[in-house]
């Protein structure tokens, strides 16, 4: 199922990158560089409007939004602000609702542009929330996080969490733009980066075996934040993602396999509550326990589960996953959309850069859970 992604155009990127989304009418370009906040001519050529919203939280808010609507200014006539608090518990019906009472009250009108200027949950948020305002206005993706700058700001993917399942109330909601000022990269918490590095180390076994190897050789300078580092890994990791997603843009299919470890992962997040383990740290613990998976059915050796483990524990991130029992990890991941027929479907690795969709027997699934779980690891 993965695809044969295009080589990378170089592993020193150009000091300003763009990479193109091609989805015909709905395309858009990602924009990766340092300075990017400040620069007019990144806001140059959006969607015209004479009000826009800037859509953040109580974190980033003092860091980046005076920065932003300054810029912002000089482009709509009207620039509202709506701060909310930081969180993984933020992607909830009330926090849609503030955005949806915040444009009501401001009399927006559907030409109104919204930015998202944060992490996941404020892009996901926001991006849903510009899908369903009016049916539909325009919105710009100012990612924050390495997780976000690489992923969650990247194909259209809009969302909020219900109690019952991460990500099950959203749209398929294109931006406008996505502008990775890496130069935000530079307040990220040390966890924070961490947890972005779960989403670019995915892109490696799905699609592309020699960004593998770059990452294993690179970590060290990633994790030191090396603009260079930072801006190749999240240069080629918008350029997996972006080809993917020019086929498969609303995961009928091939884009399915940006979910490695998320099957996994996604059930920690539920099951120990939204905000208790980072997405990203869920994702990567998530991915050992689908390599694990991959190796059981006979897919890959027991060297590549290995080297996952190593990879992922050197990058700051859990490699064992809480106990909640296997008959809770087995309803958490009945809810998942790659699910069919009541069947539990797992991203799997097939061959180093090379990735599918598989069910899996149920005592396979017990002997992952036994062998990379603790309860210990609950806290």
């Amino acid at each position: 199922m993965s695809p044969t992604v295009p080589s990378s155009t170089s592993t020193s990127p150009r000091p300003y990158a763009r990479v193109p989304i091609e989805l015909g009418d709905r395309s858009y370009e990602i924009r990766i560089a340092p300075g990017l906040l400040d620069e007019p001519d990144t806001w140059a050529g959006l969607p015209r409007a004479s009000t826009a919203l800037i859509v953040t939280n109580d974190i980033v808010a003092p860091l980046y939004l005076a920065r932003l609507r300054q810029q912002l200014s000089g482009v709509y006539s009207r620039v509202e602000t709506l701060v909310l608090p930081d969180g993984e518990a933020q992607k909830s019906w009330e926090s849609l609702d503030r955005i949806m009472d915040h444009l009501l009250a401001a009399t927006a009108d559907r030409k109104t542009v919204l930015f998202a200027l944060g992490g996941g949950v404020i892009g996901d948020l926001t991006g849903f929330a510009a899908a369903i305002y009016m049916r539909g206005v325009p919105f710009v993706q100012v990612p924050t996080t390495l997780l976000a700058q690489v992923d969650s700001s990247v194909g259209g993917k809009t969302a909020i969490n219900h109690p019952r399942g991460k990500n099950m109330v959203g749209a398929f909601y294109q931006p406008a733009r996505v502008v990775a000022d890496l130069d935000t990269l530079d307040t990220l918490p040390a966890r924070e980066l961490s947890a972005g590095l779960a989403e670019v180390i995915k892109y490696g076994p799905i699609a592309d075996a020699a960004f593998l190897d770059w990452i294993e050789q690179n970590l060290s300078a990633l994790m030191a934040r090396d603009k260079q580092a930072l801006a190749y890994a999240v240069q080629r990791s918008c350029e997996i993602k972006a080809w993917v997603v020019g086929q498969d843009e609303r995961e009928s299919g091939l884009r399915a396999i940006l979910n490695f470890g998320h099957t996994f992962g996604h059930a920690i997040e539920t099951g120990m509550g939204y905000g208790r383990w980072l997405h990203g740290e869920a994702v990567g613990c998530g991915m050992v326990l689908a390599s694990d998976l991959s190796a059981r059915l006979g897919l890959v050796p027991t060297a590549f589960v290995e080297r996952m483990k190593r990879l992922i524990r050197a990058a700051g991130l859990p490699v064992v996953a809480p106990a909640l029992g296997l008959d809770r990890y087995l309803e958490l991941m009945q809810i998942d959309k790659k699910n069919e027929g009541g069947d539990i479907r797992f991203v799997v690795i097939e061959g180093l850069g090379k990735a599918g969709v598989r069910s899996a027997p149920t005592e396979l699934i017990a002997e992952v859970l036994a062998t990379h779980c603790d309860p210990s690891a609950d806290t």
